[in-house]
């Protein structure tokens, strides 16, 4: 896991955001909403420009700013994200609207896992990115998975979980050791998985990119 040193140094090289994402970078950290590292994200970003997807489903909007990342980094691309926080889910549009990115972003407020039947209307998609309820990781992959083209993508952000994946000694509370323990179970079963080939870059909180295999059964 990249310690906090290396993250500053790497952070130093990233191009300076527009005013819009700088507003959402500090009103995460001022009100403690989780969104993706600025290393994780420069890391994905770069891999989906190579990509070029033209649709990607999003699991977890918080309040946006990776779907706005994603969309300013992507002219080309919609997106369409699920967030089932109320709260969070009325200040992502806010900040959609107010990026103007609103005709390629799709907000859904609901369950992901409840959702199923209404996004398979808006698919198929070249990229599935999952950052939401860490237990319900593999849920998720294997509901959407069949929604995902040939070409698909999967990329899965937290997966070293603040490096306690790693620990032989377990957290402090049962909480931690149950999330702990099913993103173990999730990353083994990513790297066993028969149709995905999957590696796992130690930036941020760990991002996970599985890429389709191209043998056909």
């Amino acid at each position: 896991m990249q310690n906090s040193e290396i993250e500053s140094y790497l952070e130093q090289f990233l191009p300076q955001a527009d005013n819009h994402v700088r507003q959402i970078e500090a009103y995460a950290s001022e009100h403690h909403v989780p969104i993706m590292e600025k290393t994780a994200i420069s890391v994905m970003l770069h891999f989906l420009k190579i990509h070029q997807p033209e649709k990607i489903l999003e699991i977890g909007t918080a309040i946006g700013y990776s779907a706005i990342r994603m969309a300013k980094s992507l002219p080309h691309t919609k997106i369409v994200t699920i967030e089932r926080d109320r709260k969070r889910y009325d200040e992502a549009v806010h900040n959609i609207t107010s990026c103007h990115l609103d005709n390629r972003i799709t907000t859904l407020f609901g369950d992901a896992l409840d959702l199923e039947k209404h996004i398979q209307q808006l698919g198929p998609f070249d990229v599935l990115f999952i950052d939401a309820a860490k237990s319900q990781y593999q849920r998720f992959f294997e509901l959407y998975e069949p929604m995902l083209t040939e070409r698909a993508v999967i990329i899965s952000d937290n997966v070293l979980f603040k490096g306690l994946v790693a620990q032989e000694v377990p957290p402090a509370t049962k909480r931690l050791q149950s999330l702990v323990k099913k993103i173990k179970q999730y990353n083994e079963w990513l790297m066993n998985h028969p149709q995905y080939d999957t590696t796992i870059i130690p930036v941020g909180d760990g991002v996970a990119i599985s890429i389709k295999r191209g043998e056909k059964g």
